[in-house]
Formats: structure tokens, sequence, C-alpha cells
């Protein structure tokens, strides 16, 4: 009988279609996730501000934030906990810095300057729109509405600034300035009225209007003109009028 012939042995399995051995699986490492770009937070914190725009803070997940910043969720619990911390450095790291263009703007008229003053609020505004897109949008949602997820943390921090700048319409119009028909806690809602609620409402009006050639300079530049002139209508004030 002739010897049996060794036997070959096993093939270690190829990976289909390759011809080639698969790779072992990297271990992960402890640590960091790996993956991430040095801009990695600021595109979350973007993300973020996205979603919460189009679905409101309290219906959109963890997870909607990831997909949007096309990341793992995994990334987002590194960086931010969970979604309450991320909320809050949406806060303070977005929300609060575009207020604090407007701020700006309005502490650098002189106490007495109040034409100054109320142009630095319409120019401060109109900057802060066009350096964040989002933050009309957002401020309706999360911060006028009831229920806004911002409104009491926004409340708290921004308060400070619409009280000074009542106090300092108040000081002009004793000085005689400003018309003592005017409420100044009033003249600043109506500056708001004539700025943010515009910008939130550029998507309604543009269509109705086919006025998509209106941008925010434009709107800037109306709004100044409007609260330098007035409507300069003959005759009696508009407050007589049946």
């Amino acid at each position: 009988m002739s010897p049996r012939k060794p036997t070959q042995p096993p093939r270690e399995p190829t990976a289909p279609g390759t011809g080639r051995r698969p790779r072992a699986p990297r271990k992960r490492t402890p640590g960091r996730p790996t993956g991430e770009g040095p801009d990695l937070r600021a595109r979350v914190l973007d993300a973020a501000i996205a979603c919460f725009v189009r679905q409101g803070i309290a219906a959109t997940s963890l997870r909607a934030i990831a997909a949007e910043a096309h990341v793992t969720p995994a990334l987002l619990h590194y960086y931010f906990g969970d979604k309450e911390q991320l909320v809050g450095a949406v806060l303070q790291e977005r929300v609060m810095p575009a207020f604090d263009v407007v701020r700006e703007a309005v502490l650098a008229a002189a106490d007495d300057d109040i034409a100054g003053l109320v142009a630095g609020y319409v120019r401060g505004v109109s900057q802060a729109v066009s350096l964040h897109p989002w933050l009309p949008a957002l401020w309706v949602r999360e911060v006028l509405c009831e229920g806004g997820a911002l409104r009491e943390a926004v409340f708290n921090q921004v308060a400070p600034m619409p009280v000074m700048i009542a106090q300092r319409l108040a000081a002009a119009q004793a000085r005689g300035q400003i018309n003592a028909d005017l409420d100044p806690r009033l003249l600043v809602i109506s500056l708001v009225g004539l700025t943010l609620f515009p910008a939130a409402g550029a998507p309604i009006w543009r269509r109705i209007f086919e006025a998509s050639d209106i941008g925010v300079d434009a709107m800037r530049d109306h709004t100044l003109a409007l609260l330098d002139h007035g409507l300069g209508l003959a005759g009696s004030p508009l407050k007589d009028r049946p």
C-alpha cells in the first residue's frame, strides 16, 4: 500500500470577491473616539441649531443631531454628555454671542446720544441676523412662544439690556428729547417689533410680495428711515384720527 499523502493545511477564509485574507478588526483603544476633525464641536453645535429651528428643541433627539452633523452618537456623548448639556452649550456658545452683537452696538452709543442708541440697536440686530440667520426663527420658537426651552435662560441673561434701553429712553424723554406721548418701555417693544419680527417672518412676506430682492441691509435701512422720519402724514397725528 502506498503511503498516504500529507493533507494540506486548511486555508484561511478570504474576503468575498477579493481573494484576500480578511483583516482582523482593530481593537478600540480607550479614551476619545476616533475620526473627529478639529472643527467637530462647532459642526455639532451648528447641526443642533439646524435641527432646533426645523423641529424644536423638545422634539429633537441626540441621534437626529448626530445624523445632521454626520457623526456618531458616541461622539456627541463624549463631547456633550447628554442633551441638556448640549442645549446649554448651544445657548452659551451660539445664542448668547448673537445677542452680544446687539448689546455691544447699543453700548457703543454715548449716554445722551439717543439717536445713536436707537440706530445702534437696529444696526446691531441687523448684524446679528446677518451673522446668524437662524436667530429670528429660534428666538420665536424657543424664547417667544410659551413653553420654549430657552425662554427662562435667555430672559435671565438678556433682560437687563431692554431694561437699560428703556431707562435711557426715559431719561431722554425727561430732557425733552423724545415725544412725551411715548412710553419708553413700549418704545423698546416697538424696536423689537421693527427688527426681529420682520426677520422672523421673512420667509412668509417675501413670498407674499415676491420680494426676494429685499435683504437684511434693505430691511435695516427701511427701519432706520421709518424711525427717523416717521410716516410723514399730513394733518393731525394718527392717534387723533377717528
